[in-house]
């Protein structure tokens, strides 16, 4: 005998978020989705539901689900005692999401066409990909792989960097730029960052260069290439390699120049937060033909071009990109520009609706720089601490807003300590801005109505604080 419990639900849809038309609609779709998800009817009148819920069900797990089936963000209203709680009702909001990919028709159409084929890995849309992105950055070749983590991964081996080696760069990065220099065994040898534009401050590079300095590997954070002009003339005066870790970067330039081309070698990734996305990927560009065909090799178990498939010349890896990521990809890069532009407008809005807040930094283009949003990350004021960012990361995400701390200092990560005995105030400026970070929802079709719940919502927020 199954015991039935009935537990009465409320639910409220926030006016400031939901028209009236909507919110009807999402309190009939909650409604709706309970129904389904329990195999019982639901007995509703206006905005209460009686909802029996038998055996393992939990209103917890139910309104997991809920919200996985709707996309929408629901809080339950509580009354606790002693003993137990009553459940008044629900607040529901909509989710606003950190980001989504961009894909149309005619990317699933080329995806489609490669499954109908037998070509799913070392196929020809692998090549086709990598022509159109060579030709699209300016470089002579470029090499597809698995990630953008693979792709500096083995920049570093064809530069033959490693053990005893030290590669100068940025500690406010993910964690992958720092990550391909330690797997090849060399060692991460980091400077602060400017206060202005947050990339590695080019007045400090010259400090930490040694004869075990063999490459600099500066990050075009969130998409901004200033100093990077600077970067490249030290690398010439003092005769180094420059890694330029572009997988936050593609489409943007400066002084007219294309991120990718500062460097010896240059990579981009393809992840479904970036502008162009392959689901998982990654590409190598450079113009040296040597280390293109080394990193060929190296992708694809060290086998060599005239090879067979059991012969392998070197030790290598598989950071293979199947045709099928390739097949997105090139639909994706065709349309860069338009990509490009939406980026454009949805960061315009946000800096038209957030330029006159004094509570925040907000970003915008340096002089000369033409940048292609990756993401949109604004600064608390110097005032506030990271455990008020904290509190406002944690209340944006509870209204249903999916916001991010890009990026916690690299340095201080728990592995980083341990083999570095590296501590606070190891590099200050990094320091400082990580603990005030805001990444807010960024992506192609982001309206201008969800961006303006965003920013009123953040306003209402600080306000609190």
């Amino acid at each position: 005998m199954h015991i039935l419990r009935a537990v009465i639900l409320y639910s409220v849809c926030r006016s400031s978020i939901f028209s009236k038309e909507a919110s009807t609609s999402a309190h009939r779709s909650v409604h709706k989705a309970f129904c389904a998800l329990t195999s019982y009817k639901a007995i509703v009148f206006r905005q209460v539901l009686v909802l029996p819920i038998r055996g393992n069900h939990t209103l917890k797990g139910l309104l997991q689900r809920t919200e996985n089936v709707l996309d929408l963000t629901i809080q339950p209203i509580t009354i606790w005692f002693p003993k137990f709680k009553i459940v008044l009702g629900l607040e529901v909001f909509m989710r606003i999401h950190l980001s989504r990919p961009d894909i149309t028709e005619r990317e699933i159409e080329a995806v489609v066409a490669v499954l109908r084929t037998p070509d799913l890995s070392l196929g020809p849309k692998v090549g086709e990909f990598e022509r159109a992105f060579a030709a699209y950055i300016g470089r002579n070749r470029a090499v597809a792989v698995n990630s953008g983590t693979s792709g500096l991964h083995l920049c570093m081996l064809a530069l033959e960097i490693g053990q005893d080696d030290e590669v100068v760069t940025t500690p406010f990065t993910f964690i992958a730029t720092v990550n391909s220099v330690l797997m090849a065994g060399a060692k991460p040898v980091f400077i602060d960052i400017d206060p202005d534009n947050l990339n590695m401050d080019p007045a400090r590079i010259e400090s930490v260069i040694n004869p075990k300095t063999k490459a600099i590997m500066p990050v075009e954070i969130f998409g901004n290439p200033a100093g990077f002009d600077l970067i490249n003339q030290i690398a010439e005066r003092h005769k180094l390699t420059v890694v330029e870790d572009s997988c936050e970067a593609l489409g943007s330039a400066l002084n007219g120049k294309a991120v990718g081309t500062f460097g010896t070698m240059s990579v981009f990734g393809f992840y479904p937060n970036k502008q162009v996305t392959t689901g998982e990927g990654g590409m190598i560009l450079t113009d040296d033909d040597r280390l293109a065909d080394v990193c060929e090799s190296l992708r694809n178990q060290g086998r060599g071009k005239g090879g067979g498939w059991l012969a392998h010349e070197q030790l290598g890896y598989n950071f293979r990109l199947s045709d099928i990521n390739c097949a997105l990809g090139i639909v994706q890069l065709a349309r860069i520009n338009q990509i490009r532009a939406k980026r454009k407008q949805v960061a315009k809005w946000y800096q038209e609706m957030l330029a006159d807040d004094d509570r925040l930094f907000v970003p915008i283009e340096p002089k000369g720089c033409d940048i292609s949003w990756f993401v949109f990350v604004v600064r608390l004021a110097e005032d506030f601490t990271a455990a008020q960012r904290d509190r406002v990361l944690k209340e944006m995400m509870a209204a249903g807003i999916q916001v991010s701390n890009y990026f916690p200092p690299v340095h201080l990560q728990p592995f980083m300590v341990k083999q570095f005995g590296y501590s606070e105030g190891d590099f200050p400026i990094a320091e400082s801005v990580s603990k005030r970070t805001i990444a807010l929802p960024f992506y192609n079709n982001l309206t201008k109505d969800q961006i303006a719940t965003v920013c009123k919502t953040l306003r209402q927020v600080l306000d609190g604080i």
